[in-house]
């Protein structure tokens, strides 16, 4: 009895409400409140507007209408298109950017600190650049007159000028360059802090047993930067269906659809044609689209992955 009066006691005590705990609460308030008012809220109204055909004065409820209506296959149907461009988008250029940012950050890993720094910051610096500075950049580079850089390019090696982003057969493959060649430095970043992490005991056993470079690769380092590489094949594929700015920029979605986006189609029924009620049900079923694909690289890479 005595023993079971004390652990109330003690009980009592560590529940007991003190000034720590109330500023503690303050804090986390003004965390949830945000997150209420500019993450939960809009989700709940967007999923409350996909049912009404939405006017700022009178909007009518037409309950599945606008779900209906973006999975209705016909040719006037843009939402598939933008899906299939969307989807070729992200099939290459995630893995190929992660496997880009995984051989840069080895390759770096044997400077010194400072160097590694160097080149750190190097590959970082276009990540804070502003998407509108960078996208007038890349409208230089593929400038199709002649004097165009890559056009001065091709010139070289005695192929004619192109029309990067005039062109259906060229337009998807100057985004895709465009993304393979900018906004790696946060994957690099991450890649070199995991292999910081790898013990260098593995790598002193296998030199021992004679294992040359490519072999450390592919069975020490790989293996070990696997939650690593599921973590930014998540986020790389939730970023890339999301993509808006580079097409919205580069190209606005032409010629011929050729690069409308899943993103770019939102924003253009939302704000260029008015039909909040339909852009909002594509946001959802955007977003369920997400969830279940990430569920899936959950599922399929994350069986043998400790944290």
């Amino acid at each position: 009895m005595n023993s079971t009066k004390l652990k109330r006691q003690q009980t009592g005590r560590r529940l007991k409400f003190t000034n720590d705990d109330l500023w503690g609460y303050i804090f986390i308030a003004a965390a949830m409140i945000i997150f209420c008012v500019f993450t939960l809220y809009p989700v709940f109204s967007a999923i409350y507007t996909s049912f009404f055909n939405y006017k700022p004065f009178g909007s009518e409820f037409v309950g599945l209408k606008n779900y209906a209506d973006t999975l209705k296959y016909s040719k006037f149907n843009l939402f598939y298109k933008a899906a299939l461009n969307t989807l070729i988008y992200t099939v290459i250029v995630v893995p190929l950017s992660l496997l880009l940012s995984f051989s840069i950050a080895v390759m770096i890993m044997p400077f010194k600190k400072k160097t590694q720094s160097v080149f750190k910051a190097m590959y970082y610096l276009p990540g804070i650049a502003s998407g509108v500075a960078l996208s007038v950049v890349w409208l230089w580079l593929y400038d199709s007159s002649p004097d165009g850089i890559f056009n001065r390019l091709l010139g070289i090696f005695g192929i004619p000028a192109q029309n990067w982003l005039s062109s259906t057969k060229t337009s998807m493959l100057s985004l895709i360059i465009m993304a393979l060649l900018s906004s790696h430095g946060v994957r690099i970043i991450t890649y070199i802090a995991a292999l910081l992490g790898i013990d260098n005991s593995y790598f002193e056993a296998a030199e021992l047993d004679g294992a040359t470079f490519f072999q450390k690769v592919r069975y020490i380092v790989w293996p070990l930067v696997k939650p690593t590489t599921l973590f930014l094949l998540v986020t790389g594929v939730i970023g890339s269906f999301q993509v808006f700015m580079n097409a919205y920029m580069m190209t606005g979605g032409g010629p011929d659809n050729s690069t409308t986006m899943i993103g770019l189609l939102i924003y253009n029924n939302a704000f260029v044609y008015g039909k909040y009620g339909l852009a909002c049900a594509q946001a959802i079923l955007l977003a369920i689209a997400i969830a279940i694909m990430s569920l899936f690289q959950f599922r399929l890479m994350g069986v043998d992955v400790e944290y």
